[in-house]
């Protein structure tokens, strides 16, 4: 199966109809603002592995994956066998399913240093539940997260994730900055920023609030931060703090999950005392788990005594996210994850030649099957030097349109890729030529931004 060429292109008319019934019933004619394009979003008709066809019949090769959370592509038939099956049994219930039992072993397997587990729906649930969890168990009220780094939409979670030059402050007490209007004071309060893979600057922050920080908040390869990894000086160094300061270090592992077989924090010589997932755990379905050490654990229980933070959520565990994300996980074995980490580097090397052959100052970071684009010729290293101005911005816009439009290849809208086990190294070939053409159309604009 190849993608269809530019000149296969229809002209979009019928999503531009759905679009135009779909801003009288949702508000800006979407759900999901992460799908919203100019003039007018697509609409999906079908999906098949690495495939997407749009209502007019455009077929594209998919780099995103649904914003990193299908490892094995679209309609996967194992996945797809597991859940019908599962379907005809039902879908939620208010009662337990051994399903859920069954995923939880193999996880807690796949990941010895997972002790115990919670499912619950979504990464933003996770997150949160992981935060509330560890203000239960330390009794202390702030947590600390890296400036620039997506955590999901609770809004503790959120501050600085969009931090930029005319907010953001001096490096050396970042400001708290709110996403949303309206975000309560002591919610900015409540938050430590600091700066990722800088261990002086946050260790002197951490400990002018080291009695009233009960986690720091760490994604191990933080996507919006620049797709790079922290270095094991700097989780060493956060852990060691913690270990002095009655906190937790706490991993958000929702996309970074699948950088290794037991996780990105397997890369590392010290454990998170908790970690978030979701995405790829799911198998496609919606999904959030937290998991950790037994004792932190334990403020979710209901048996004991006293219950410090009672969980629940109506879907939590529903035995058709738990059958399709066991599926899904069993399926992402050693050899798979191994297979897919060689196929990114490959990629890595090749789209590294043609930035070579259209000389552009630009170079690429990621880890295990994920990589990035960034438009500087030095790969950075945290958040601020990563920073895209409204100039980077608008020459990301025309790449990522010609992408989709002309060459029918889809991307995350950060220049980001995502891979699935269903790409062949064709498909690799594929979106490193069109990067080839795309890039020689926006050299110019590129040029001048040095």
């Amino acid at each position: 199966m190849n993608s269809k060429n530019s000149n296969q292109n229809s002209n979009g008319e019928t999503s531009k109809a759905i679009y135009e019934r779909a801003v009288g019933v949702l508000t800006g004619g979407v759900s999901r603002n992460t799908i919203f394009r100019k003039p007018y979003p697509y609409y999906a008709s079908s999906a098949k592995g690495s495939y997407i066809t749009d209502i007019d019949g455009i077929e594209r090769l998919d780099f995103a994956n649904n914003m990193a959370s299908l490892v094995h592509g679209h309609s996967h038939p194992a996945i797809v066998s597991a859940v019908t099956e599962q379907l005809q049994k039902g879908s939620a219930y208010t009662m337990g399913t051994e399903a859920e039992v069954l995923f939880a072993e193999h996880l807690i397997k796949r990941s010895p240093r997972f002790e115990k587990i919670r499912f619950m729906n979504s990464g933003t649930e996770a997150v949160m539940t992981m935060i509330k969890a560890s203000r239960a168990f330390t009794g202390k009220p702030k947590i600390a997260k890296a400036e620039g780094a997506y955590h999901g939409t609770y809004d503790y979670a959120e501050i600085s994730q969009t931090a930029n030059p005319s907010n953001w402050g001096d490096i050396n007490k970042p400001n708290a900055v709110p996403v949303v209007q309206g975000t309560p004071q002591k919610v900015l309060d409540d938050v430590v920023i600091f700066p990722f893979n800088d261990i002086e600057r946050t260790i002197h922050l951490l400990d002018q609030n080291a009695s009233e920080i009960a986690c720091v908040l760490i994604d191990p390869v933080p996507h919006r931060i620049g797709l790079f990894p922290a270095s094991n000086e700097f989780i060493e160094a956060i852990y060691n703090w913690t270990r002095k300061n009655n906190a937790l270090m706490v991993f958000d592992e929702v996309v970074s999950y699948r950088v290794n077989y037991a996780g990105a924090q397997c890369s590392y010589s010290v454990k998170p005392d908790l970690t978030a997932l979701g995405k790829i755990i799911g198998g496609g379905f919606p999904v959030g788990a937290l998991a950790g050490k037994a004792e932190i654990m334990e403020v979710l229980d209901p048996r004991g005594t006293f219950l410090k933070h009672p969980h629940s959520g109506t879907f939590s565990s529903n035995p058709v996210s738990m059958t399709a994300g066991r599926v899904a996980m069993e399926m992402f074995d050693e050899k798979a994850v191994l297979d897919l980490n060689t196929l990114a580097m490959t990629a890595r090397k090749q789209i590294e030649e043609v930035i070579k052959i259209v000389d552009v100052p630009m170079c690429i970071t990621g880890a295990g099957s994920m990589f990035k684009l960034h438009f500087q010729e030095k790969a950075p290293n945290k958040y601020r030097d990563a920073y895209q101005n409204k100039e980077t911005k608008e020459i990301i816009d025309e790449l990522l349109d010609y992408m989709f439009l002309k060459e029918n290849i889809i991307m995350i809208n950060t220049v980001a890729c995502m891979l699935s086990t269903t790409l062949t190294q064709n498909n690799i070939d594929q979106l490193s030529e069109a990067l080839l053409r795309g890039l020689k159309i926006v050299k110019p604009k590129i040029d001048r931004l040095v």
